[in-house]
């Protein structure tokens, strides 16, 4: 059963661009223990479909089969915890060209797993590419929001900068979501007693669901045809460690 409106599957048959060779990640920071069913996914499954269309490979991620520990170094067992499994799935992430975030709004914020999945994202920011830019340098990233309460701008404001910050690629319109009516009521997918899912019909949702699925596949075919961003007035390296000794900032961190 396809998860695309009939506008979207024309514009996906249309495409004559070879997206070939992509790999991207879908991570949902739902809050929902699996398998149980998460309104997130639903979403994620339009752009899952949009890519695999297009002949990107496609990996899922759902955080909360996870323990991810607390803190910013890529392994937290080596600082006082017992479980971390960041270093265990990390490859995935630092493998692929494309990175979707899902997250539902709580308290018109990301969830709590999304934010520890940025700081997992964080701890790497000492690392450096083949070329010495930051670890990230050459991917792309963008953010899908659902939930029941205002603040998909809100939420992906803070998601794409954090993404940027650590040397994501954020290509126009890198966002799309779907909130619904504000207070209880049906959520992205859910069955609707006048016949319907929710949201599938919402062509704001569909619109920028396809404008941030194509845009992230354009902007990762650019630059990794152009073998990235290239290392001129970026490259860590160019300058001095900037350690201060006895602080473990991990900006200020420089890993060998």
């Amino acid at each position: 059963m396809t998860s695309l409106s009939q506008q979207q599957q024309q514009i996906c048959d249309q495409s004559k661009a070879d997206f070939s060779g992509l790999k991207a990640i879908i991570v949902n920071a739902t809050l929902k223990p699996p398998p149980e069913k998460s309104h997130t996914d639903t979403l994620l499954d339009v752009v899952a479909e949009i890519f695999e269309s297009q002949g990107v490979e496609v990996d899922r991620l759902r955080l909360s089969r996870y323990r991810l520990a607390p803190g910013v170094y890529p392994d937290m067992t080596e600082h006082g915890w017992d479980h971390d499994d960041w270093p265990a799935i990390s490859d995935r992430v630092l493998e692929a060209d494309i990175l979707v975030l899902g997250t539902p709004i709580w308290l018109g914020e990301k969830s709590s797993l999304a934010q520890a999945f940025i700081e997992k994202l964080y701890a790497h920011s000492g690392q450096t590419n083949e070329k010495g830019q930051y670890r990230f340098y050459g991917k792309v990233g963008g953010c899908v929001v659902t939930g029941n309460e205002d603040g998909i701008k809100h939420v992906g404001m803070g998601v794409l900068y954090s993404m940027s910050h650590v040397g994501y690629t954020i290509p126009p319109q890198a966002d799309c979501g779907w909130i619904g009516e504000a207070g209880p009521g049906p959520s992205y997918g859910d069955e609707l007693d006048e016949g319907g899912r929710a949201g599938f019909d919402n062509v704001f949702t569909q619109r920028n669901t396809t404008f941030m699925a194509f845009n992230l596949m354009h902007m990762a075919r650019m630059l990794k045809d152009a073998g990235g961003i290239p290392p001129i007035g970026n490259v860590r390296t160019d300058w001095d460690d900037g350690s201060k000794p006895g602080w473990p900032n991990p900006e200020h961190r420089r890993d060998g």
